[in-house]
């Protein structure tokens, strides 16, 4: 199956939740190129970004269970398909 590359932006308003972000991202270690995170305390935010190489299905498979957690939002930028 064709891969693409993507990025994942990911806005956490709830600390509570990092670790059921992390357990995510663990399931998908495979397919994770990178990430990188930022608390924000000026505004009480951590901000994530996840650098991907996997399936379509799977870039949005991760990303909406991430987007389905509580005081977590989630977004995806696709590379252009080959």
């Amino acid at each position: 199956m064709e891969t693409r590359a993507a990025v994942i932006a990911i806005i956490v308003k709830n600390n509570e939740s990092a670790n059921e972000i992390n357990k995510l991202l663990h399931e998908y270690r495979d397919s994770i190129i990178g990430r990188m995170g930022i608390p924000y305390k000026e505004k009480g935010i951590s901000i994530i970004s996840v650098a991907i190489d996997a399936t379509q299905d799977t870039i949005s498979s991760l990303a909406g269970k991430i987007g389905r957690i509580e005081g977590v939002t989630a977004k995806t930028v696709y590379s252009p398909a080959e």
